[in-house]
């Protein structure tokens, strides 16, 4: 078997053994917002709000940096000198 089916095929027996393990109902209050839902559902909700969030933030940060026209350099230590490299 290949390597990428064999990785996919483990981590899709994780996420239905993670599923299986939290069917608990919680209930979710925000503000005056009240849901219930399953545990796993919440948490995967969570995760992939977090997911959507960084990849806007991400976006934006490289927009700004492109717009700006301020580059940082890195010097041989690892350590970001800043505008123009000073």
């Amino acid at each position: 078997m290949h390597l990428k089916l064999m990785l996919s095929l483990t981590l899709a027996g994780l996420a239905v053994l993670f599923v299986i393990q939290n069917v608990t109902v919680v209930q979710v209050r925000f503000l005056f917002w009240s849901l219930s839902m399953t545990l796993s559902l919440f948490i995967f909700l969570l995760f992939a709000t977090g997911l959507i969030v960084g990849w806007l933030l991400h976006g934006y940060w490289s927009y700004r940096r492109k717009s700006s026209g301020v580059t940082t350099t890195v010097n041989e230590a690892g350590r970001a000198l800043g505008p123009g490299g000073r």
